[in-house]
This record gives structure tokens, sequence and C-alpha cells, in this order.
């Protein structure tokens, strides 16, 4: 009997650290797109101007 709970506690807390981890993620990956475009530049095409 213990041991159903236990297991059915811990699917239950993996569930919910599986959902925060996923959360935490696509709210950095949005808030990457809301930034200012960092843009790699060549510094050589200028000189040629």
């Amino acid at each position: 009997m213990f041991k159903l709970i236990r297991r059915i506690v811990t699917v239950v807390g993996l569930a919910i650290l599986s959902f925060r981890a996923v959360a935490s993620f696509l709210s950095w990956v949005e808030k990457q797109e809301d930034g200012p475009q960092n843009v790699w530049v060549d510094d050589d095409e200028f000189e040629d101007a």
C-alpha cells in the first residue's frame, strides 16, 4: 500500500517538475524573440566602403 502511494507521489512530482522545466524553457525562448536581434556583422564590409 505504501509503495503504491510513494510511486504515485513520485510520478506527480516528476510531472510537476517536467511541466515547470518546459514552461521555463518556453518563457526563455519567448524573451529571446522579444529582445533586440543580435546580428553578426562582418567588419570587413564596412572597411571597403
